[in-house]
């Protein structure tokens, strides 16, 4: 399920137009975002961007996973 935001675009007097999208709190919730936590982003094509933490805090519950042996 995607959540659909809106790009905002501020445009200055000198020139130095921004772009900002922002993650809906839910999202930034679930990630646990900081705030000030730098996010690189990537543009895998005109359709994709791919945005990568580059320091994930650890995670507080640990998971193991069980394989099955046929």
């Amino acid at each position: 399920m995607g959540h659909p935001t809106k790009v905002q675009l501020i445009s200055r007097k000198k020139g130095a137009d921004q772009y900002y999208i922002n993650f809906p709190t839910a999202v930034a919730e679930a990630m646990e975002f900081q705030k000030g936590e730098t996010i690189e982003w990537v543009v895998e094509d005109k359709a994709n961007i791919i945005a990568h933490r580059p320091h994930v805090p650890p995670s507080p519950v640990s998971v193991k996973k069980k394989l099955r042996y046929s």
